[in-house]
């Protein structure tokens, strides 16, 4: 028991690999393919709405097989996902440095959102972190989704650096075989969750653990099932929350880079303002995992949502160089609370045990209004000339978003069903 009692939690080797992954995530078609658009277009001569359309089909694919990915985490893991997700990242990403015609765009983009890193293999990055934690969940999710904007920190003025260096195709090969190699060694640390080894959730120690708050919380957490989940309120109000804001996000996330080239701003000082987004997102992301364990979440999530849209506000006024630095800092504080809080509320809610099928049971729904934001605001610059009016549209809809966060509590836990998923076997009546 000694022994047991000083070696480190597994659980933080978990958090770590997945951080790294999720980082990494930033390089395979991720935060970084806005900066392919302006040299692709250039080539290929492939409309911007082609390429607001390429992340809309991802999302769509994705919508397909987010339920298969979330009942297969629940049951098996998220190992094989990943390896699977990034193999297939990587080969649709030597694809892209292949492309001649939209078509072919859109195609591997299809690829990529049934079983790529970005889309439904992204709730793989996060689910077992969900299982692995009770008390310090929001400790572990706000550590793990540091990994994401960091990544971006690392990967945006990189994927610049290589496209300035070797041009778009060979940067896209680079790219691919860096995921290959990082991201398949760190997936063979994954593990389901602390029953499968004999442990339990935050470490807590099986021969002192009726004694442990850590093993109190976990026993004492409902968890509901998919059917029990989608049958209450709050979830549907989640879904409905995250779905406009995700509207919102869609149609600026992609175009506010060529936006600002747009307007005359050199693509380096573009790509240093984006890397200067990702560390606002960082900062972020752990500053709002730290006050969840202090404020109701949906207060938290909400106040991030107001920044998500007055972020917009500023981009549709950013004309130079500080204005976009201002906006770009503006949005990577809101969107660094929009990654922990999808993280890290579906198991607040609703439990641990499900949490995959249950956030694979939404994620169609958020996707497919998160596919819709790029190619409108891309028909909107190409018939109009100004993304102005999609934009004012999605500030609007992050406003209305926080208005029904703020509202929405967590559910009642009357009929939910007891996941007991214990080494020491089944919980006695008297623990709960």
């Amino acid at each position: 028991m000694n022994e047991r009692r000083e070696r480190p939690f597994y659980g933080w080797v978990i958090v770590a690999a997945l951080a790294a992954i999720g980082g990494l995530s930033m390089a395979l078609a991720g935060f970084n393919f806005g900066l392919f658009i302006r040299p692709m277009e250039r080539d290929l001569g492939i409309s911007r709405q082609t390429f607001g359309w390429a992340l809309s089909v991802r999302q769509v694919a994705g919508a397909f097989t987010a339920p298969f990915v979330g009942r297969v985490l629940d049951r098996h893991g998220a190992r094989l996902l990943l390896i699977t997700a990034v193999s297939v990242s990587a080969a649709c990403m030597v694809g892209l440095a292949y492309v001649e015609q939209g078509w072919q765009l859109l195609a591997l983009f299809v690829a990529m959102g049934l079983f790529g890193m970005v889309g439904p293999g992204a709730m793989a990055m996060t689910v077992p972190v969900a299982k692995w934690f009770v008390v310090k969940r929001g400790k572990a999710m706000a550590i793990t989704s540091v990994g994401t904007p960091l990544g971006a920190v690392i990967f945006v003025p990189l994927t610049g650096l290589l496209i300035n260096r070797f041009g778009w195709q060979d940067a896209w090969l680079i790219l691919a075989a860096i995921g290959v190699i990082v991201v398949v060694p760190l997936a063979l640390l994954i593990r389901r969750q602390p029953e499968d080894m004999g442990l339990l959730p935050d470490g807590a120690n099986p021969a002192t653990a009726h004694r442990s708050a850590a093993f109190h919380a976990a026993s004492i957490e409902r968890s509901f099932s998919v059917r029990e989940a989608t049958h209450t309120v709050a979830y549907w109000r989640l879904v409905a929350v995250f779905s406009l804001v995700m509207l919102g996000m869609g149609s600026v996330g992609l175009h506010r880079i060529p936006h600002f080239s747009d307007q005359g701003i050199s693509p380096g000082l573009v790509s240093l303002a984006t890397a200067a987004d990702a560390v606002a997102a960082t900062a972020s992301t752990f500053g709002m995992g730290m006050l969840f364990q202090r404020f109701p979440p949906r207060y938290v999530g909400a106040c991030g949502f107001l920044v998500l849209g007055g972020a917009v506000v500023l981009t549709i006024f950013s004309h130079t160089v500080p204005m976009m630095f201002l906006s770009m800092i503006t949005f990577g504080i809101g969107a660094g609370g929009m990654i922990l809080l999808q993280n890290f509320l579906w198991a607040d809610y609703f439990g641990r045990a499900n949490v995959g099928g249950i956030r694979g049971a939404a994620m169609p729904f958020m996707m497919l209004f998160s596919a819709a934001g790029p190619p409108l605001a891309g028909y909107v610059q190409d018939s109009t000339g100004s993304y102005n009016p999609v934009w004012w549209v999605g500030s609007v809809l992050m406003l209305v978003g926080a208005a029904i966060l703020m509202t929405t509590t967590p559910p009642g836990r009357k009929g939910a069903s007891r996941e007991a998923e214990s080494p020491l076997g089944a919980l006695p009546a008297a623990t709960a």
